[in-house]
């Protein structure tokens, strides 16, 4: 593994993760729920879903935090090595995947693993050693 010194970015990562725990810690205490995006876009598809203007504003912050930054600095350049059948495919098995594990990343991996919750502790390394599989298989054994 080859690390490019020169796009390498511990401060903004570390000033990023910084803004993501806030964000789920002044969710959970404003709000008494868990920031788990996957539980608020579900519990949004409901009909008479409670708090939710709150649910929306929180997921819309999530839309429009982009192109705020946009405003000030040169937004990172996506590339996807797959096309739309393989972001298609990967985005239901996320969902698929997120609805058997009852939650997300943001969740399972950052609001239960810092409420200490030992099911979430399971979910997260499930889904991380799941990932990292994917890769090994698709980088490594299929050469994709």
């Amino acid at each position: 593994m080859n690390i490019d010194w020169l796009t390498f970015t511990p401060w903004s990562s570390l000033a990023g993760g910084a803004l993501i725990g806030l964000a789920a810690s002044l969710f959970v205490v404003a709000n008494g729920r868990i920031a788990g995006i996957s539980g608020l876009m579900g519990s949004l598809l409901q009909r008479r879903s409670e708090g939710a203007i709150e649910k929306a504003l929180f997921l819309l912050g999530l839309l429009i935090a982009p192109l705020v930054w946009g405003l000030f600095a040169t937004l990172p350049h996506l590339e996807f090595q797959s096309g739309w059948l393989g972001l298609t495919a990967a985005g239901l098995l996320v969902g698929i995947g997120t609805r058997y594990g009852s939650g997300c990343t943001s969740g399972h991996g950052v609001c239960g693993i810092s409420r200490l919750s030992p099911r979430s502790m399971v979910a997260t390394a499930c889904f991380m050693f799941s990932g990292f599989a994917t890769v090994f298989v698709l980088r490594h054994l299929l050469g994709g």
